[in-house]
């Protein structure tokens, strides 16, 4: 269903390009709009994993290394991805006490996941592995790609506007007053489609990495305290880049409202009525990985019982490559 919403949302996106493209620029200005869009989106993707990785001082982390937290994300992820048949991808930990995560690349080859100090400090094992099952299943789903093609389409219709505004459009169209709204609602309803697609790739995400993990419920846990711990917690580099906020499992800025037109991740509520509802289909959670039959497994939580970071607010400092924290 949605990868059906996705293709006819970039349907509509590329009839809008279409359409805006031939009345403002004619079919020359057109060509160039796309050009120039190309051009701008194809080193983001090309470089995508490099540029947001260094963006949030993402460090590589293997089972070498001295939290057992950590090691056990590492493992976790390589049987994850193992289990979804696919490369594995660089796994990196970015230190912010926020808990979230995101995942980065290409194409499943040049892949990267990232999750925060936060998530790991917040969540039990099996929470941990549902979201990086969700990320490893944006990665599989080739989302970069899907979301690069829409933010070019997106930017070409955004610069053909540009083009409208500085030079009147194609001169041979009269009726400047219809120019004048093209201009305005042209990219106004790009980027509609553009969020509208994004919330799509979410929704697909959470089923995939579901069907990874074996069990929906760890992902519906994991989200609703992400949520939580997300509203509570600022994440300084996600609010200094806002534009990159898109690329997490739960938007990281303070602020923002559910699930609406203007939104790039659906509510997070329904998010897990989604999940819910998946398990209740499943009826009983399909084969899990052994080794996360327990939540406690791996050292996540602290001794004496489960961690309760999140509803104190609090979080616990991981040891980064070099001591820092």
């Amino acid at each position: 269903m949605n990868h059906a919403r996705t293709f006819i949302l970039m349907a509509v996106m590329t009839a809008l390009f279409g359409g805006v493209g031939l009345l403002i620029g004619g079919q020359t200005g057109m060509l160039v709009a796309l050009g120039v869009a190309v051009v701008m989106n194809l080193f983001s993707y090309w470089n995508a994993d490099k540029i947001a990785l260094r963006m949030y001082n993402a460090q590589t982390v293997d089972e070498s290394h001295p939290d057992p937290r950590v090691r056990t994300y590492v493992a976790d992820t390589r049987a994850l991805a193992e289990r979804a048949g696919m490369p594995v991808p660089r796994i990196t930990l970015i230190d912010t006490p926020q808990p979230n995560a995101f995942a980065t690349g290409r194409d499943p080859r040049n892949a990267a996941v990232a999750a925060t100090t936060g998530l790991l400090t917040m969540l039990d094992r099996q929470e941990v592995a549902g979201v990086m099952a969700h990320e490893l299943a944006h990665i599989k789903n080739r989302d970069t790609l899907t979301m690069t093609v829409t933010a070019t389409l997106a930017g070409a219709i955004g610069i053909l506007a540009n083009f409208a505004f500085l030079f009147g459009g194609d001169r041979e169209r009269p009726n400047p007053i219809a120019l004048i709204a093209i201009m305005i609602i042209a990219p106004l309803a790009a980027s509609l489609v553009q969020m509208a697609i994004s919330r799509s790739r979410e929704y697909e995400a959470d089923r995939v990495g579901a069907e990874i993990a074996g069990n929906p419920d760890w992902l519906a846990r994991a989200l609703a305290k992400i949520e939580q711990g997300a509203r509570r917690v600022v994440n300084e580099r996600a609010e200094a880049s806002p534009a990159t906020a898109h690329m997490f499992i739960i938007n990281p800025l303070n602020g923002r409202t559910g699930d609406n037109l203007f939104s790039t991740h659906p509510a997070t509520a329904n998010r897990i009525e989604a999940l819910r509802q998946l398990a209740g289909a499943i009826g009983r959670p399909g084969p899990a990985l052994s080794m996360l039959s327990e939540p406690d497994a791996g050292g996540v939580d602290t001794p004496g019982g489960r961690r309760g970071a999140v509803d104190r607010g609090v979080t616990e400092g991981l040891d980064l490559p070099g001591g820092h924290r």
